[in-house]
């Protein structure tokens, strides 16, 4: 889809100011839709939240990596153990035996009450209700896909639906704008009959006053297609005061029809049963992993390193002060307190279980719904078919009336009241034409949308 901008910006040049000039730009039904996917907000946030549950898709694997931690602390020590005073106090008695004068203590140094300690651990715990993640965040990645698709397809079926009424607001102006200068020329023409005096003056003030009265039915349409013009700009993204020309016409294409048929085919295909059924899946995979949590321990392994040296052998240069505090350990863990029917978790998973039925009452629900949307779809375009081709026919035998009344009335054998109920009853005819083209087009879209599908492929 190609959007047709033609822009035109034109610099008239007057004493002392510049004025610019801005051309309508020229839409068709295609490039309004193209033009919406491109500028909607709502379709910008729904694409920010498929991202992110991409990404989140995307790193599920992320649950394996191990915890990695590096650290560094030096501490002091309110108070130091004295360990060779300790020692020769106990073997005082002995060196008094032996007549040998008891080793004083050294005194303790600021040193001696700082010690560094450094540290290299890593972790992992694994259970299999990790797996289960892994899938549900695919799941809601898939899920996201098929929100974003239902709001890309209600938003182009929104603005064509749009499209196609302001063109159907615009055929009935145009038949309203004909209808007056058909009675603008009467007018003029009764103006000159009344100088030649063909025609009494009453006749006269009949076509003027029939004509002048038209004037503001026009008028006050041509304003309401103005604002809804502009409506539609708005809701279409565009710059505040941008005029828009909607280039196309209602012509739907006709199609032969079958619900039975339709319903077997593209059933399944609906956007909203999708949806449900990935949130049914969903909760499924959220039961799997809490049931899994329940029944299996989790396995963690962990290993650090942390070298420890006293600030003393630092600074004395001992040829190896540091000593390894670290280790190995390999833990099963299993946590029973979950096995019980009254706990956290089993009462979690009894509520994904009620929701999970209640969503089956859900999926159920909506395919009758979808099933009787369909064929009550079907049945208003077949409908609306039929009615198309007797109103044709009317149009026809309208124009002809309209033509042997108009004829009648240059005679002078015809009133002006019963031209002007000719007149009415063609346009009308031709506007309920339009009407019911439109009501067949808008029919189609809502189908289209229904089914998922494109009819006719």
């Amino acid at each position: 889809m190609k959007l047709k901008k033609r822009a035109l910006l034109a610099l008239l040049v007057l004493p002392g100011a510049a004025l610019f000039a801005q051309e309508a730009l020229t839409l068709t039904a295609d490039d309004a839709v193209d033009y919406a996917l491109k500028n909607s907000h709502q379709l910008q946030s729904g694409a920010i939240d498929l991202e992110i549950k991409k990404r989140a898709s995307d790193t599920s694997w992320n649950v394996f990596l191990p915890t990695a931690q590096v650290s560094g602390t030096l501490s002091r020590a309110n108070e130091v153990a004295d360990t060779m005073g300790a020692m020769m106090s106990g073997l005082a008695p002995l060196f008094q035996a032996m007549q040998i004068p008891i080793p004083a203590s050294a005194a303790v140094e600021e040193s001696d009450r700082w010690r560094a300690v450094g540290g290299i651990s890593l972790s992992f715990t694994f259970s299999a209700a990790m797996l289960e993640s892994m899938k549900a965040s695919r799941q809601s990645y898939e899920a996201g896909r098929i929100t974003w698709e239902q709001t890309l397809k209600q938003t182009e079926r929104d603005v064509r639906k749009m499209f196609y009424s302001l063109l159907l607001m615009q055929e009935s102006l145009k038949l309203q704008e004909v209808s007056l200068g058909s009675a603008k020329t009467r007018a003029e023409q009764a103006e000159i009959n009344y100088r030649n005096g063909r025609v009494p003056q009453l006749s006269l003030l009949q076509a003027q006053v029939a004509y002048e009265n038209q004037k503001p039915q026009v008028l006050k349409l041509q304003q309401t297609v103005d604002n809804s013009l502009s409506t539609f700009a708005f809701l279409l993204g565009m710059g505040a005061g941008t005029k828009i020309r909607l280039e196309g016409k209602i012509e739907p294409a006709y199609y032969d029809l079958d619900a039975a048929s339709l319903i077997q085919d593209n059933l399944n295909s609906r956007l909203d049963l999708q949806s449900l059924n990935w949130n049914i899946a969903i909760m499924n995979t959220q039961l799997k992993a809490i049931n899994l949590q329940s029944v299996t321990p989790a396995l963690q392994l962990s290993w650090n390193y942390q070298p420890v040296a006293a600030m003393t052998a630092l600074k004395d240069g001992a040829d190896d002060p540091w000593s390894d505090n670290g280790g190995l350990s390999l833990t099963l863990a299993w946590n029973l307190t979950n096995l019980l029917p009254w706990s956290t978790q089993r009462q979690q998973a009894k509520d994904l279980q009620a929701n999970i039925a209640k969503l089956g009452l859900s999926m159920g629900m909506l395919t009758d719904q979808a099933r009787n949307e369909i064929t009550s779809l079907v049945n208003s375009l077949d409908l609306s078919r039929s009615q198309l081709a007797a109103m044709q026919a009317n149009i026809d035998l309208a124009q002809r009336a309209y033509d042997m009344t108009a004829a009648s009335y240059r005679n002078g054998t015809t009133e002006l009241l019963d031209l002007r109920d000719a007149e009415n009853s063609l346009n009308q005819a031709k506007l309920g034409l339009l009407n019911e083209q439109f009501t067949y087009l808008s029919g189609v879209l809502d189908l289209e949308y229904a089914l998922n599908t494109k009819l006719g492929k």
